[in-house]
């Protein structure tokens, strides 16, 4: 469960990388500059918990979740800023998503307690 856990905020941070930067970077971004980092950096955040969630480090769920909550948060925005609404399906299943990947890695945390029993 946690390599699946980590497999799917590691993409999912780096999806987020490559999209920020690319809007960034091509002429004619359809967002904000600041919008684009907060991307790349939500995104960054993410990558950072999963390889932290991966290792079971005391704060790596943490800090997987707030780059979680960073993606969230600027999805709302530019959805708003990219097709004039926020439609609820999309940012709902995005959210699922999201509980879905900490409800693995925090049922796949290995604590060490099962070395420390045996």
């Amino acid at each position: 469960m946690l390599t699946f856990a980590t497999l799917g905020m590691a993409a999912y941070g780096l999806y987020s990388i490559l999209a920020g930067l690319a809007d960034l970077l091509m002429g004619g971004a359809a967002l904000e500059w600041w919008a684009n980092l907060w991307l790349v950096a939500g995104g960054t955040t993410l990558v950072f918990g999963a390889a932290f969630v991966r290792v079971s480090m005391p704060g790596g769920l943490a800090l997987a979740i707030a780059g979680l909550l960073a993606l969230q948060s600027i999805s709302l925005h530019n959805a708003s800023h990219l097709y004039g609404q926020v439609v609820l399906l999309p940012q709902f299943a995005r959210a699922l998503f999201a509980g879905l990947l900490v409800a693995l890695a925090y049922f796949g945390w290995d604590s060490g307690t099962e070395a420390a029993d045996s």
